[in-house]
């Protein structure tokens, strides 16, 4: 019986992983959007939905790290995929790029909530 149960198990956890293949590594803590780590994602507001475009370059991607894509993700529903001015590929949702805050040390911590009115979580 504990070996079927191993079984179910090993199973639930390489379906769930080979649902992230292709599709945005994202997920929801307590009603946050996160990485599948659980770090928090960010959206910043000089950043013009739909455009492809990044407005965070220089200083601000120290503390403002991208959610880089790799070369072959693909759009998957309201997450699409832009490249960056250097060329590197960055996640966005609903045509907004994905960020991490820098200051973020742990999965759920939210630090980067509203700085400055224009950095902000995604949340349900």
């Amino acid at each position: 019986m504990k070996f079927r149960n191993v079984t179910v198990v090993c199973l639930a956890l390489l379906t769930a992983g080979m649902a992230w293949a292709g599709g945005a590594p994202v997920g929801k803590t307590q009603g946050v959007m996160t990485d599948a780590r659980g770090m928090s994602l960010y959206t910043f507001d000089k950043d013009v939905a739909g455009s492809g475009k990044s407005a965070c370059g220089g200083e601000c991607l120290a503390i403002w790290p991208p959610l880089y894509a790799e070369t072959s993700a693909k759009a998957d529903g309201d997450f699409s995929v832009i490249t960056r001015d250097d060329g590197k590929t960055q996640w966005a949702y609903k045509g907004k790029p994905l960020y991490y805050f820098a200051k973020d040390m742990t999965p759920g911590d939210t630090l980067g909530d509203n700085v400055k009115n224009v950095w902000h979580l995604i949340r349900d």
